[in-house]
């Protein structure tokens, strides 16, 4: 069978917003939509006695959502094959197990159970530290979600050489028809002279060289599989949390790698990931990229 996307919805306004957000790209992706809602009503309520008929009132409410989610994603798109499922666990462990049999897993910024100041969830920031497949954390108010910009922004780092994250960017740019926006940021060294004029304009081609060359490294492969893919390719010297969160702002799609060890338990994101959860103005893809547990000799 067909690996799904899969979405976690609570009933709130942001799950709601990731629902509809899910449903449009598992249309683009042609994959089945699988719903899912996380509840532990059996452990605060227990089970119904078998003499009765009235269900308890804990489990009604899973499972209304649920089919409230169902039948918007079917109003939204008809044809698109919809699957739902209330799960007796907590959030996040519900939607980690889906993540191994997800091809992307999708979920709002925030919960119902979040406070309305929180720039993230504590369900989306732990799901897109620890799931084993990519995740999307639906991001932007409704005005920015409808833009569509027609551009899909990816972060390049030292290790993203034919990384999932880049094989990710390529294939969301080409299925939606649009530009790939790849940004490769370098610093200046601390302890390199920036007083004088030549220095800094020498050092600033020594650095912009070696971004370019890595860029060209990191995209070979995955250009060559979609050549249609238009590409805009840039080296900006400073933060890439901050220039990649000042991007997003013109764009449909953030994607950032997560280099994670096999085997490591605990959150495992770097900071421009974890910034671009917190602040970017568009959703965010998180890629994970697994890497073996480090032994004494590596270290």
């Amino acid at each position: 069978m067909e690996s799904p996307l899969v979405v976690g919805v609570d009933g709130s306004d942001a799950s709601l917003t990731a629902l509809d957000w899910a449903v449009d790209e598992a249309v683009r992706h042609g994959l089945p939509l699988r719903i899912v809602h996380a509840s532990m009503w059996e452990r605060y309520e227990g089970v119904v006695p078998a003499w009765t008929t009235d269900r308890p009132s804990g489990q009604v409410l899973a499972e209304n959502i649920a089919g409230t989610a169902a039948g918007r994603a079917r109003r939204r798109a008809p044809d698109l094959p919809v699957t739902t499922d209330v799960l007796a666990e907590d959030a996040s462990s519900a939607l980690l197990g889906e993540g191994g049999t997800g091809a992307i897993l999708v979920v709002g910024s925030r919960g119902r159970g979040d406070f309305a100041g929180l720039l993230l969830g504590s369900v989306s920031l732990v799901v897109a530290a620890r799931a084993p497949c990519p995740v999307i954390v639906v991001r932007g108010d409704r005005q920015a979600l409808d833009a569509r910009h027609g551009r899909v922004l990816l972060g390049v780092g030292e290790h993203d050489l034919d990384s999932p994250a880049v094989r990710f960017a390529f294939r969301e740019a080409a299925v939606r028809d649009a530009e790939l926006d790849v940004v490769r940021t370098w610093r200046r060294p601390a302890h390199e002279p920036a007083d004088h004029l030549l220095m800094r304009r020498a050092g600033a081609a020594y650095f912009t060289e070696g971004a370019s060359e890595l860029l060209d490294k990191a995209l070979e492969a995955a250009a060559s599989e979609h050549p249609q893919v238009r590409l805009r390719r840039s080296s900006v010297e400073g933060p890439a949390h901050k220039i990649l969160t000042e991007r997003s702002a013109a764009a449909d799609l953030l994607v950032v790698g997560a280099r994670r060890r096999d085997g490591l338990v605990g959150l495992e994101l770097g900071r421009v990931a974890h910034r671009a959860l917190h602040h970017a103005s568009c959703p965010v893809a998180v890629v994970p990229q697994l890497r073996p547990v480090a032994t004494e000799e590596d270290q």
